[in-house]
Parts: C-alpha cells; structure tokens; sequence
C-alpha cells in the first residue's frame, strides 16, 4: 500500500488535473463552434507537442525517450488518441456537464467488461449499483428524447476508450517517466487526429480560435502528465473518487460560458452515476477477493487482464 504523503501527492495531482481538463475542455468546446474536430485537436496536438518536448526537457528525461516505442506505452497512447478525437467529436454538439457526465461512467464500465470476460465476480450489491449507474446514464444521455443524437452515442465509445485507457496506464512499469507517456500520447493523438482531418474541410488559422485551442494544449499535455502521476505509486482506489469533482467544475463553467442548466433528468443522472460509482469502488477496496481492487499493489499487469 501507499504511504500517506504518496496519496496526498496522489490527490494533488488528480484535482489538478481535472481542473485543468475541464477549462482544455471549455476552451476545445469554443474552438469546436468554428473549427471541425479533427482540425481542432490537430491543432492542439501540435501545440501539446511542443509543450511535451519542453517538459521531458526540463525534467531531463531525454535519454529515456525511448521508452516511448514499449508497447504498453503505445497502446495507452492510441487508446487515448481515439479517446479524445471521439470525445472531441461530440465535445461540439453537447453541453459541457452532460458529456462529462458520460465520460465519469467509465469505471462503471471497467467493472461491467471484467464481468463480461469472467475476470471478476460481482455480487448483488454491485450488481444494483451498475444498473443505477447505467440508468443514471440514460438520464443523461435521453434515448428517445429531442435532445438524444448520434453525439450521444459517440460520447458513450469514449468512455470506454478511457476505461481502457486507464487500465492500460497501469500496466506501464515505474521506470517510464510520465513525461515520456504523455509526450507518446500526445504524438498518437495528433497522427490519428490528422487521419481523421482528411475527411474535412480545413478552414484558415489566424483566427482568435487557435489561441483557445494553444491554450488548451498547454492544459492539457500538463494535465496529463498529472493524471499519469496521480496513479502512480499510489493507492488508485482512494485517489479515483476524486476524479468526480470534475462535475461540479463542468457544470460551472457550462453555465458561466454557455448559460447551460442541466434539467432535472440530468441532474438526477449525474447523482446516480456518480454515486454508484463511489460505491463500486468502495466495494472493490473491500471485498478480498475482487481481482479489481484499486488498492493492489501486486503485478498491475495481472490488474489489467
């Protein structure tokens, strides 16, 4: 187990790096009322590589660049890559609450495709807190209503992308610095952002959009690096319930830049999905025999099977 101080350092980290995502977010979201997603987060990917360089620089990790080609370090990259061109995606046609919403029931979902794959059994309390979750998700989402599109949809594949993408952030040993994964990823989701953009229509640059999408990259290649260290030597189960403060931060800024109001649907949709997610990772910490304890500190690569 982690000591103290490393879960301290370990919230730290995670409150940072949210705050940081939600305001790239809010600046990705203005981008994306002018620009098409994949040359929005092209754009920013370029930007963020820049900012990755300096930062493997500063830390003078250089020479572990690499690590970069390890497999384990590409797959989290490509899976982060696709991630956020689908979140980026929809991050244009949903407000800002709701699509957050979404992407925090990805630990719902890493516990729902261990028990697809026979890799962990739950019981029923579990059970029940899946079913409110995902029914929280619909509230959100509202198949059937108006306001339900294929974003939506998009949305709910990028969170699962981030279920793996966190899972596979485990696997990677000590020795590679974050530095070194966030550069990595940072490089994999421009290559796939700019496959996308050749489906578009790219519009001129000089415009007062790219300095939100610079600013952005700077957000959130820092807040990558923090995400990565928040889970490192650290007890993941006590640092994951932070993450959920994200909400509150997201609905702030959705209704101070865009006046957005979740209705009451999706205000009970959120309780619902962050509530039975804090008490799914409660249960993993206390159950002996979940293979999806947080709190483990045996090989992460079993972990993530």
């Amino acid at each position: 187990m982690a000591s103290a101080a490393e879960n301290r350092r370990g919230i730290v980290f995670m409150l940072a790096a949210i705050s940081l995502f939600v305001v790239n977010d809010t600046l990705m979201k203005l981008a994306r009322e002018t620009y098409p997603a994949g040359q929005a987060i092209a754009l920013r990917a370029a930007f963020a590589i820049i900012v990755g360089f300096v930062l493997v620089f500063a830390a003078r990790e250089s020479d572990r660049l690499a690590m970069a080609f390890r497999p384990r370090v590409l797959l989290r990259g490509t899976l982060e890559a696709f991630s956020a061109l689908t979140f980026g995606w929809s991050l244009g046609l949903l407000p800002l609450a709701n699509i957050t919403a979404i992407n925090m029931a990805s630990p719902l979902l890493i516990v729902a495709l261990a028990v697809v794959l026979g890799i962990e059994r739950v019981g029923w309390r579990r059970t029940l807190a899946l079913t409110i979750g995902f029914t929280g998700v619909l509230f959100v989402v509202k198949p059937g209503a108006t306001s339900f599109n294929s974003a939506a949809l998009v949305a709910l594949f990028s969170t699962f992308l981030v279920a793996c993408r966190d899972l596979a952030t485990r696997t990677i040993g000590d020795d590679v610095p974050s530095t070194v994964v966030s550069l990595t990823t940072t490089v994999l989701v421009g290559i796939v952002a700019l496959g996308y953009g050749l489906t578009e229509q790219w519009l001129p640059v000089w415009r007062l959009e790219t300095v939100y999408v610079a600013l952005a990259a700077v957000l959130v290649t820092v807040g990558t690096f923090f995400i990565i260290s928040a889970f490192r030597r650290t007890d993941v189960g006590v640092i994951s319930q932070y993450r959920y403060a994200v909400i509150v931060f997201a609905a702030l800024l959705g209704y101070l830049v865009w006046g957005d109001v979740p209705d009451l649907f999706a205000f009970l949709g959120i309780g619902l999905i962050v509530g039975s997610g804090l008490y799914t990772m409660h249960r993993q910490r206390v159950r002996p025999d979940s293979r999806l304890r947080l709190d483990r500190r045996s090989d992460p690569s079993k972990e993530a099977a």
